[in-house]
């Protein structure tokens, strides 16, 4: 018997430390929120904060796969053209008339398939 109750107080005490960091844990979510509303009124973009906020979080690594894997489908999709160096790039190509080139569908392909590949290395 004595063990029942044993065992009946330790799941109180664990069901009372889980109930009492969820109670924190809400506590914590709406003081986020007063910050990102202040973020907001002193004219920050809080969507772009929160951008930065996710990027410092992760490891400079990890960082920079994320970010080399965004440029591969940008250029894949043709996005990068109307960068400076997309610009540059485009000039050395065709040096007296700017155009954007759309990439074939074997480049949009290979690019594809070379992001797939980067995907399956992790």
């Amino acid at each position: 018997m004595s063990q029942t109750n044993f065992a009946k107080g330790q799941l109180k005490s664990f069901v009372e430390r889980v109930e009492r960091l969820e109670e924190e844990k809400k506590s914590l979510a709406e003081d986020i929120r007063e910050v990102f509303a202040e973020a907001k009124a002193s004219g920050f973009d809080v969507k772009a904060l929160r951008a930065v906020i996710r990027l410092r979080a992760q490891d400079a690594e990890e960082r920079a796969e994320h970010e080399a894997l965004v440029d591969l489908y940008k250029h894949a999709l043709g996005m990068l053209a109307d960068t400076p160096l997309g610009e540059a790039a485009l000039e050395n190509l065709t040096p007296h008339k700017k155009r954007r080139r759309e990439p074939s569908p074997e480049e949009v392909r290979a690019a594809a398939d070379q992001a797939e590949e980067l995907a399956d290395a992790e």
